[in-house]
């Protein structure tokens, strides 16, 4: 598993992992600035900390499939 995973991490810095990188970045940005959207607006609410960090991965975690549903690798 662990070969499988530095493998992986070779091609990606040698720019050969990914078919289209601008997609993958460009989808992983509108995720990540939903999920920290998410997390500034519940931080304002006088709740425990560890909930807004919670809700928003969770909204960020269910957001990445479907976000990289059309995703190609090499």
């Amino acid at each position: 598993m662990l070969e499988i995973g530095w493998f992986s991490a070779k091609l990606f810095f040698k720019g050969k992992l990914l078919r289209d990188p601008i997609y993958f970045i460009r989808q992983t940005a509108i995720a990540t600035s939903i999920g920290l959207l998410i997390l500034v607006l519940l931080a304002q609410v006088e709740i425990p900390f560890c909930l807004p960090v919670t809700l928003c991965s969770l909204a960020t975690g269910i957001m990445m499939p479907f976000l990289l549903k059309d995703f190609k690798m090499k």
